[in-house]
């Protein structure tokens, strides 16, 4: 089957959309077994007649493109890259082309889990508060990340000390480079992690050291959410407008890619978000998830897969409410109804991490057994599929042509900067005094307790 693939181009960046048709012919097996085993094999030939780069681009595609099909490409615990570029040796002097991994970011270790759920937690994005009380941000972090790290230690404990996320984004990092490379677009590869090492921060420091000349973001997200891809790109958006050399780099951002065939892969868990981002803040995260699986049912019934299916979000946190179906309660209802064989596939995650190896792998499937359902299984994340490393760099050539400066050089004056500076000074005083009683009486104390851990 023939379709066209596209990527949707950040239209806060007034970028031209790029919709060039990548033909391709995909098999999805889905096999289960009666010692609850589900094995899923994706096979894909990819056609050699590629739509060239175009827009002053000094690139050209190979005339026959290495094949990287039924390689796998990385895996977590191989070897993997120190630091977080991936150098290329072979850039012409006319352009550096630099490629930009978002992820999540995960603690390396136990005694990392508290700091990480504090950089969680103090973002604004995650955490939406009102503006009159958005100077409790900090302290409602470290409240909520001090009372959260010993149950969250215990889930990391549970996969081996750590979250796999940084190696394994470092290994796709390097797979991409290679599967770049092969169609004759040399580039820099780095990874920006929104929570741990390596940051955002560090990335763009390395890209500005390395003298970058263009550059296409791409997120580890296949759906936009203002509360992951958003959040990552508020944080590109004021280091590059305070830059003189970042402000003119011309940039792509990819903000979603769940509409390639290379992502399509029947119980679809995908992680959730407050119901206030899709009706007040206009988060498109909901539709596009249900149009994601959509797609993914349609493809499915193509090849003769009729299975009945149903989605529903997990990973929620607080007293507010979330996107529903909730992923525990509709496995309960599952097994209710006689459900007795189950295939989980979590949508919305490119890799393992506690959400995989833990919430799905230990929790979910423990809830799923006791509510009846004989055979569980699992399709695995993409980590470093090879279609799906070759997919993401058709995304990034298909993006390059649109990439243009992303703002020009700030021109706040010292007076605004003054009375911000004022203004900053004062909430913060008395702040921290209402901070300071409201974190000391028991009953605050007892409601997170309650409610948010």
């Amino acid at each position: 089957m023939e379709a066209a693939s596209s990527s949707r181009i950040l239209p806060q960046m007034n970028f031209n959309q790029n919709s060039a048709s990548l033909p391709s012919q995909a098999k999805l097996m889905l096999t289960f077994s009666n010692t609850s085993k589900v094995s899923a094999k994706l096979h894909s030939d990819s056609n050699d007649n590629k739509n060239s780069v175009a827009g002053g681009l000094s690139l050209s595609l190979a005339a026959q493109k290495k094949d990287f099909v039924g390689r796998t490409l990385c895996s977590a615990g191989v070897y993997t890259y120190p630091g977080n570029a991936i150098e290329s040796h072979s850039h012409t002097a006319e352009e550096k082309i630099g490629v930009m991994l978002l992820n999540l970011g995960g603690p390396d270790t136990l005694q990392d889990v508290q700091p990480f759920l504090f950089n969680l937690f103090a973002d604004p994005d995650i955490i939406r508060l009102p503006r009159l009380f958005r100077f409790l941000q900090r302290p409602l972090a470290q409240l909520i990340s001090t009372l959260r790290a010993p149950k969250s230690k215990e889930g990391y404990a549970a996969i081996g000390g750590g979250s796999p996320l940084r190696k394994i984004t470092d290994e796709q990092a390097s797979a991409l480079k290679l599967a770049l490379e092969a169609q004759e677009v040399p580039a820099n590869v780095y990874v920006a992690m929104r929570y741990w090492h390596p940051f955002t921060e560090e990335a763009v420091h390395q890209i500005k050291r390395d003298r970058i000349t263009r550059l296409v973001v791409l997120p580890l997200y296949p759906q936009y959410s203002i509360s992951t891809t958003g959040s990552s790109v508020r944080v590109l958006r004021d280091m590059f407008r305070d830059d003189a050399y970042l402000s003119r780099l011309p940039v792509a951002i990819i903000q979603s890619w769940y509409q390639r065939e290379g992502y399509a892969m029947i119980f679809f868990s995908a992680h959730g978000v407050p119901v206030s981002y899709v009706e007040d803040a206009g988060d498109p995260y909901k539709d596009q998830m249900e149009e994601c699986i959509f797609l993914i049912m349609q493809e499915l019934k193509s090849r003769g897969i009729s299975n009945d299916h149903t989605l529903a979000y997990q990973s929620r946190v607080g007293p507010v409410q979330w996107l529903k179906p909730y992923t525990d309660e509709v496995l309960v209802e599952l097994g209710q109804q006689g459900v007795k064989s189950l295939l989980a596939v979590p949508v919305s995650f490119v890799s393992e991490h506690i959400e995989t190896l833990e919430e799905i792998d230990m929790e979910y499937r423990e809830l799923a057994l006791e509510s009846g359902i004989v055979n569980w299984g699992r399709v695995p994340a993409l980590n470093c599929t090879s279609s799906f490393i070759t997919d993401l760099a058709d995304a990034v050539i298909e993006a390059l042509p649109s990439a243009m400066a992303i703002s020009n050089p700030d021109t706040t004056t010292a007076g605004e900067d003054d009375n911000d500076l004022v203004g900053y000074a004062i909430k913060m005083f008395f702040g921290s005094i209402l901070a300071f009683v409201l974190l000391l009486s028991p009953k605050a104390i007892s409601l997170f307790r309650n409610n948010i851990l």
